[in-house]
């Protein structure tokens, strides 16, 4: 039931990001996508599933996030192709929006497939590493370098051509440093989550 759930939670998370990231939000003077509101949560999931039911199952999940997105492009592209009806005048807005998903979700994937492995199998090297004790430790050591991955892939390939490099490389920074924010403060949810689905698994 809890790996239902937290599958069910994590692939929302990531869609969800996915698909909110078109929109550029302000950040002082800067500017970042939107998906930063639900894509960190993902790294909090996935750390969870691989505390409890380990690095199989969790890449598993991974995949099913990726294909879902497939889905999602899938879904997106044929509502948009689908004639719109005479008294519906929202097509333009509809492709300004949702058409520009995919590329973002194609961005996101490539980034997602490379960061959330990397994440997996970094967890598992620190879960070694500590003997499974110090989960702060291994869960903030593989988001930190997972999430710079993660944001680098992510703007160049999505944003390239869109917006200025200087505008791209403070995407990137502004973003990694709410990400490593995020990251930080969700240790403690990561605890009451391993400890609350596998009272006996926690350190």
């Amino acid at each position: 039931m809890y790996l239902i759930t937290l599958s069910i939670i994590f692939t929302t998370l990531l869609l969800t990001a996915n698909i909110t990231a078109v929109k550029i939000i302000a950040v002082g003077s800067n500017g970042i996508d939107a998906g930063i509101i639900a894509y960190p949560l993902t790294f909090l999931i996935s750390d969870v599933l691989s505390e409890v039911y380990g690095r199989k199952t969790t890449t598993k999940i991974i995949w099913i996030g990726f294909f879902a997105n497939l889905l999602m492009i899938t879904m997106l592209f044929i509502a948009g192709l689908l004639p719109s009806a005479s008294f519906w005048n929202e097509q333009d807005s509809y492709n300004k929006i949702l058409g520009s998903v995919p590329r973002i979700v194609f961005a996101s994937m490539i980034a997602y497939l490379v960061s959330q492995n990397h994440d997996v199998i970094a967890f598992e090297i620190w879960k070694k590493i500590t003997k499974g004790k110090f989960l702060w430790l291994r869960n903030n050591a593989s988001t930190i370098i997972s999430q710079g991955i993660d944001t680098f892939l992510f703007v160049f390939i999505a944003f390239t051509g869109v917006y200025s490099t200087n505008e791209m490389w403070n995407m990137i920074w502004i973003t990694y440093l709410i990400k490593i924010g995020v990251a930080f403060v969700d240790t403690p949810f990561v605890y009451l989550l391993v400890k609350f689905i596998k009272p006996n698994n926690i350190n």
